[in-house]
Parts: C-alpha cells; structure tokens; sequence
C-alpha cells in the first residue's frame, strides 16, 4: 500500500498523503492504505495528531467510479469516514487542487479542514444518479448553511475556495506550506481538544428556516426524472431529526438503491464515455503550439467560438465583412457584459479579454493566427470562394478549420489548398456554452492536425469527439434521423405541440419544432434541398417544413413558424395557419390522420436515432457508440440520465428495436438494419465498451 498511500512523521504529527495519480482517486488500494495508515498514526506514540492531503496536483477527486459497477470491497468510504472522525487524536485535512466527492466526504469528518487559494471542493454525486454515501449529506448540513450545502449537492458544481469565499467549507485558507500549516494546527488540537463533526448541532437551532430552505429546494428540484435530488432532500431533513448513525444509515440505503437504478447506470456510462471521447487517439504526433486563432465570420457562432477562445487566454483576430464586423464585436463585448451583471465574470477580467480580441475586416489580418476557423453560414459556394483566401493567405504549418455543419470536409479542403492541415471543427450552439465539439477528419487531414485539433479543445475546456467525413457528421446526422421520425408522426396525425410536449417528457429541454422554430427553418430547409440533390434523402419525405418555409415561416426571426410568436416574446403559441397547413400536405399524400399516443412518439424517436447511430458506427464516421452520446447530450440536448441515443436504445431493448426495424425494411430499404446493430444484440445487447 506505500506507493498509494505515504506515511511520514512530521513534527510529531503523521502526515498521511494519497498518491495514486492523476486524480488520487479513492480506489480500493488507497482506502486499504488510508485505514492501516490512520490505524497506525492513532497507535503510534510519537505522534500527536494527523495530517491528510494529496500528493501531486490534487487531494482525492472522489471515488474510482469503475467500482460501482459490482459489488463495493471493503474498507466501505463511510467506514473510512468514521475512523477519521472518531479517531483518539486530531485529524487536520489539508487541501489543494480539487476534492470532491468521497475525497471532500473524508475531508468533511476531519476535525478541521485547511486548504490552498482556489481549491475547488464539491460534492457531484447527483450528476451520477447517486447521493454522497459517505456521510456527506448529514456532516455539511452541520458545518455549513443549509443554502450552501443543498446547493453543493443538488446542482452538482464545484466551488472554488478563496479567503473571502471559504462558505465555512474549510476552516482556513493557507498562502504558505499547508502541510506545516496542517501540522501546526493538530499540535494545537492536541491540546486545546476538538469536536467531531457529528456532533455539532448549532446549524439546527432555527428549524423553522432549516425547514423553509427545505421546502423551496423541493419545489425547485423534487419530483425530477433523477431520484437523486428527492433522496438528497430526505437525507438532509433527516439530520437534525434522527441521531447521526440512523441518519447514515439512511443515506446509505438511498445510495445503495441509486446505485443500482437505470438513471445512475446511464450517468455513470455518459461520464466514462465523456472522457474516453476526448482522450486522442493512440500514436498522434505532439500537437502544435497555438496562442493566437482567427475566427473569420462574425455571427452568432463566430462570436461565441472567439468568446470560447479568449475565454482561453488567446489572442483573436475576428474578420467580417465592412457592414458585420461592428456587430460580430459588439455581440461579443455584449456576451462579457452579461457575464459581468450575472458575477460570473470579473470586470477587469472582461476588460483583459476584450483587449485580446482584434475586429477587422481585412483578410490579411489572419496572416499570424496558429489556427484559422472559417464561420460563415453554411453555403458551399461562398465557404470554398473564403476558403481558397483563407489558404492563400495562412502561414505555413497554421490549422485551418471549417465549423460548417452538413458541408462535405474533402471539398471544402480542396478549396483551401491545404488538404493536410484542415479539418472540420463543428461547434453546436451557442459555441461558447455547449461543451461538445466534433473534430471532423478529411481524407487527407494529417496526423498532426488531428492532435493539435484536440490539443485546442482541450485548451477551449471543450470535449472533442473524433468524426470522419459524412453528410451530417455525428450529431447532425443523427439529428436529422430524429427529426423525420417526428416529421412522420406529424404527418401520421400529432401535432407539434403533442410532439413537442412528448419529446419534452422524455427529458429533452425543447421539443424539435420549438428548437427548429428557435433556430430558423430555413437552415434546416437548405439542408434537405443538398440532401435530396445529392440522393440522400429519405423514402418517406415529408414537405409540411418545406410548405413552412415557402409560405415565409421561417421561425421566431419572422415571429411565425410552427408556433406563432408575439412581439418580444420567445414562447409561441399554436396557430391555426399552421394546422391547416398541415391538413392539405396530408391530403395531398391521401393521409388520414389518427391519434399518434406519446408513448409511440418517443419510441419512434429512439428507435430512429439508435438505427442512424448504428449506420455512422459501420461506416467508420463515429468510432464508438460513446462518442454518439458524447456529441448528442453535450451538443444536441439529449437527456443526461438517458446516456444518450445509444445507451438509451440498449436500455430500451435492441432486440426489439432490430425486429421494428427488419418489419419496415421489407417494404422500406431505409430502415434496412445495420450489421452494427445484429452484432450488439449478439453481444448480450450491448454496442461494446
């Protein structure tokens, strides 16, 4: 156990530090060398106290999730967790970097916690489906205020610590050493006595406002699609009311049955397929050294992809044209502002970021950027004529990049000049809020530039997913696939509220006319115009979008498209126009309409984006099923707690979604099943790891 777990006797005081990187995580070799180590320490004469902290760059981030997958082993962290509180002798918890999760738990039954500026601590279990199940939820509701605690566990977000933000998280924050700070201050418990976490009850002396708190938090997060926030809320209230071994007990049985559910299941596989995603691939050169990008097209993703950027600490060239640029800067100064008001962003830091962005309209400007990415709407006449000035005017060795999101890569590559040094980087919006980005490979893209694509991501905090070339890259073309399913039943007799209100119900945050409607319907118009020209359309077209589009609805920038809006109002409203509209494209097809149930809506959704996945998988433009889910929840709005499209299909049943799909391929060859996906059923329905 020594080389997870360091044992040395500083000053009288065992100092104990966790050594297993990268993150220190508390696997099962690590909570055996903790426990023989403060079993030690509290037997050892020479020593007064216990110090905890981490070696390398962090104290323990939280648990080895890979354990949750069967049965725990022993020593359990909620064991840990009381050795440490009920230790003979002071235990001082020293922390940097992060600690969250069990980590912060252990930190929390020390008898003081210490830690270095900007620490950042939390608990984000409920982001797995699960509850802190290490006595987390009855120790900070007796340290802490109760706001500050429930808000720690329910959304989930770390909190970086600072001696004018330490919400009694900590005890103090250390400029100097923090072990000899640790070491000092449990010499000083041995002798002034301390007490144990449990039993502190001063927090609970106002329960009139404890149990206020209480209820606005359940009517905000309770009754959700993951059980993790009501079992919060039941640990929490339990606290004061029940003596703090029943309160343990409790949590533990909500984590133990949590643990266990389809939600945590998918959480669990979303965040291992997040960071297997990002991950490069294996044998990739060093990336390249980027400090200075242009962005050229100003709009609404040009602006968020510089925001992104500078947000990074790069320098940003941002080019439009004379009659744009002032209003690309502009939406970019106006992003910082919002940012300022809300306390997310400092004023000065704004102001720095600001000072880093250079507007013009010269396209020479970018003759010094390490990377250029081209942002203009998606018309292949206009990005290849922009892209032929983007490669003339380049540096040698710069990345150059395409955020289009349906153009073919290989063309556009061509027009640049520079085949081996330009990919697709497809941002989903806003760029400067959604997480994923689809790192899109041409046929002759290099090797070096698909590291320093990844490379960059990793600098923007973005998570890149590796894409081949294909119409609709992943998320795009398992959008698209979405889309028509919901099309079809829309044309079968649902209506898009029923739609939407269906699609919302499974847990997206917009149904898919409110989105396109938000969107504009002419983006989505223009794709299926290049689809049907180049024979990739489907069987079954439906034209009431199309019919949308040519009566001039082309959403909420014309205040009409499936929804009517009202002036300065985003939610919109059934319009009869629409309805009718949609009668005489069913008439001319001789479709009599019946009720669609929501149930069969949903179903047919999934069914159709697991059967797009599975394509993307046996043509080689996704390289795992993980990655589909990576780009669809991170980008695209699929529900967390689903896992995305293709754990939710396995969830559902693959089986059965194969016999659906072998039913309509007799009469239909779209949905001719892949090979991909009799392969997963034979696989225990599973598409692999």
């Amino acid at each position: 156990m020594e080389e997870v777990v360091q044992y040395a006797v500083q000053d009288k005081v065992a100092v104990i530090r966790v050594a297993n990187p990268p993150v220190n995580a508390l696997s099962l070799s690590v909570r055996l060398g903790l426990r023989a180590a403060i079993l030690r320490a509290a037997e050892e004469t020479e020593a007064l106290g216990i110090v905890i902290a981490g070696a390398g760059r962090t104290f323990p981030a939280g648990a080895d999730i890979r354990e949750f997958e069967g049965p725990a082993s022993a020593p359990h962290l909620p064991d840990l967790s009381d050795l440490i509180e009920m230790c003979p002798k002071p235990v001082v918890a020293c922390l940097h970097g992060t600690a969250l999760g069990g980590g912060f738990e252990l930190a929390l039954a020390a008898h003081l916690r210490l830690a270095a500026p900007g620490t950042r601590v939390g608990l984000p279990e409920i982001n797995l489906g699960i509850l802190p199940g290490a006595g987390g939820t009855q120790r900070l509701p007796r340290l802490v205020a109760l706001d500050v605690a429930l808000d720690l566990m329910l959304s989930g977000r770390p909190v970086a610590l600072s001696k004018e933000n330490t919400r009694d998280l900590v005890d103090g924050i250390v400029d100097g050493d923090l072990i000899s700070a640790g070491v000092a201050q449990a010499k000083r418990l041995a002798v002034a006595g301390y007490q144990t976490t449990r039993a502190r009850r001063e927090r609970f002396q106002d329960m009139a406002r404890y149990q206020s708190t209480l209820a606005r938090a359940r009517q905000k997060h309770g009754g959700g699609p993951v059980r993790a926030a009501d079992a919060i809320l039941d640990c929490v209230e339990a606290a004061p009311l029940l003596p703090f071994a029943q309160g343990q007990a409790l949590e533990r049985d909500h984590f133990n049955e949590l643990r266990d559910t389809r939600e945590a299941a998918a959480l669990r596989h979303g965040f291992q397929a997040i960071r297997v995603a990002a991950k490069p691939r294996p044998g990739l050169p060093a990336p390249r050294a980027i400090k200075e990008i242009a962005v050229v097209g100003g709009g609404f993703m040009g602006s968020g992809i510089a925001v992104t950027a500078l947000d990074a600490g790069l320098g940003v060239t941002l080019i439009d044209t004379p009659a744009a640029i002032e209003g690309g800067a502009g939406r970019i100064a106006d992003i910082y502002g919002r940012a300022v008001k809300r306390g997310t962003v400092p004023a000065a830091t704004r102001d720095r970021r600001l000072r880093d962005l250079s507007p013009g309209t010269d396209i020479a400007a970018i003759k010094d950027a390490d990377l250029v990415i081209e942002a203009i709407p998606d018309d292949e006449a206009a990005k290849t004529a922009l892209l032929a000035e983007i490669g003339g005017q380049a540096k040698p060795g710069a990345l150059l990049a395409s955020n289009t999101s349906y153009l073919d890569i290989d063309r556009l590559a061509v027009a640049s000049g520079r085949k081996d040094d330009f990919l697709g980087l497809h941002f989903f919006s806003p760029a400067h809020v959604q997480q994923a980005v689809e790192v899109v490979m041409g046929e002759e893209t290099s090797a070096a530039a698909e590291a320093t694509a990844f490379g960059f991501a990793a600098m923007l905090r973005k998570r890149p997913v590796f894409a081949r070339n294909h119409p609709g890259f992943i998320g795009n073309h398992i959008l698209n696939a979405y889309r028509h399913a919901c099309d079809c039943a829309l044309e079968d007799g649902a209506n898009p509220a029923e739609i939407d209100a269906a699609m919302r119900a499974y847990g997206f945050k917009m149904g898919p006319y409110q989105a396109l409607d938000l969107a504009g319907l002419d983006i989505s118009w223009a794709h299926r115009r290049r689809e049907v020209a180049q024979g990739h359309g489907p069987k079954r077209y439906v034209r009431i979008g199309d019919a949308l589009c040519e009566a001039g609805r082309l959403g909420q920038k014309t205040g009409l498209g499936y929804y009517a809006y009202d002036t300065g109002k985003q939610t919109g409203r059934e319009d009869p126009a629409v309805a009718q509209l949609i009668e005489s494209e069913r008439a001319i097809k001789g479709i009599s309409p019946r009720n669609v149930p929501r149930a069969e809506i949903q179903r047919e959704a999934l069914i159709a984006m697991v059967h797009a996945g599975s394509k993307l998988l046996e043509r080689g433009a996704a390289l795992r099923a993980g990655d589909i889910d990576v780009v669809m929840m991170l980008g695209l709005g699929f529900p967390r707690h689903k896992g995305g499209p293709m754990k939710a299909g396995e969830h559902f049943g693959l089986l059965r979604i194969l016999r659906a799909l072998q039913a309509r391929a007799e009469d239909d060859p779209f949905w001719d099943p892949s090979p991909v996906l009799f392969e997963a059923v034979k696989n225990g329905s599973r598409f692999g790891p």
